[in-house]
């Protein structure tokens, strides 16, 4: 098991003023990459970057709402709930409530197929790993168990293992992200100070 804590993120902030990204980790293919997650806070309303090529889903990891508006309509990204989009359509934010975080997972579907799965009821259960891919648990809230491993709000961990085991405790809630490469070829690396 891969651990990325909370507390070693590292803010970069954007171009624009109008927030920060947090990188948590990309998989890389000959120094290309093939997908990313990372944590944004959001504080003002605007335009998102173009990732033209890539599938972008994006989750609310705080409280607080979002608007996002493009040519053909409107998306709601609420808390806890995954939106999926094409990276490069022209979206403008807008912010119901104020700042927000969200979590985004960015992939090229040239080379994997990815999905984002929120769990919070209470559950004891045996994952598994895709055959080429990943498995990785980013914590919503409370302090869910990976194996033996304690995880707190904030932090993504990444299974190593064919399988491993998760529990969750009524307090607890994650985002599982699952991505299944079309070749072996794709390193994961993971964020660091």
């Amino acid at each position: 098991m891969k651990v990325l804590r909370f507390s070693d993120l590292v803010d970069v902030p954007w171009k624009n003023a109008g927030g920060t990204t947090r990188e948590i980790a990309t998989g890389v293919v000959e120094d290309t990459a093939a997908w990313r997650i990372s944590r944004a806070d959001v504080a003002q309303d605007g335009a998102f970057s173009n990732f033209a090529g890539l599938v972008r889903v994006l989750t609310v990891v705080s409280q607080n709402t979002m608007t996002l508006e493009h040519a053909d309509g409107t998306l709601t990204a609420a808390p806890w709930k995954p939106v999926r989009f094409d990276g490069g359509i022209a979206i403008t934010s807008h912010l119901h409530d104020g700042p927000l975080t969200d979590l985004n997972l960015m992939f090229d579907p040239q080379h994997c197929a990815g999905t984002v799965t929120t769990l919070h009821t209470p559950v004891a259960q045996t994952l598994q790993r895709p055959a080429q891919g990943i498995l990785a648990y980013h914590v919503l809230s409370g302090t869910p168990n990976l194996g033996e491993l304690s995880l707190s709000t904030g932090d993504t961990a990444f299974v190593e293992t064919p399988a491993a085991s998760l529990v969750l405790r009524n307090s607890d809630a994650v985002l599982e992200i699952r991505l299944v490469y079309h070749n072996d070829a794709i390193k994961l690396r993971i964020a660091s100070r």
